[in-house]
């Protein structure tokens, strides 16, 4: 069974990338998390483009599950989902940024389908530090 891909949406590319490295060590190798962070000259903000290109690179067969941090990189993945018209189910998650990209991966890599990497992304909400 391929693993799900995750694809990490931030108005900051070294975020996104950094975010992304994190969630990779928890995936131990075996899941796909791609940054699709800033602009496409690097500058802040987000681009539907690069987050296109992130998804098609993140999709090993499993499906993809998106993570988004604030407001526009939301509405970014949500004009993505309404566009989309692949076959690869793509879904965005209702998660904190760094905690549910982390747990999303560890589900991942245990060979949590696109409905359990959600729930797992969503579930770091509850992650208190206090």
């Amino acid at each position: 069974m391929a693993n799900v891909g995750i694809v990490l949406i931030s108005h900051s590319r070294a975020l996104a990338e950094g975010a992304a490295e994190l969630a990779r060590q928890m995936g131990v190798g075996e899941v796909s998390v791609e940054p699709a962070g800033g602009t496409e000259d690097g500058g802040l903000g987000t681009s539907i483009d690069l987050l296109e290109a992130a998804v098609r690179k993140a999709d090993g067969g499993g499906g993809v599950v998106l993570i988004a941090d604030l407001g526009s990189s939301v509405l970014t993945a949500k004009t993505y989902l309404e566009d989309l018209e692949e076959d690869t189910e793509v879904v965005l998650a209702d998660a904190p940024f760094v905690e549910g990209a982390v747990a999303a991966a560890s589900a991942a890599a245990g060979g949590a389908d696109v409905a359990g990497v959600t729930t797992a992304a969503g579930e770091a909400y509850q992650f208190r530090k206090t």
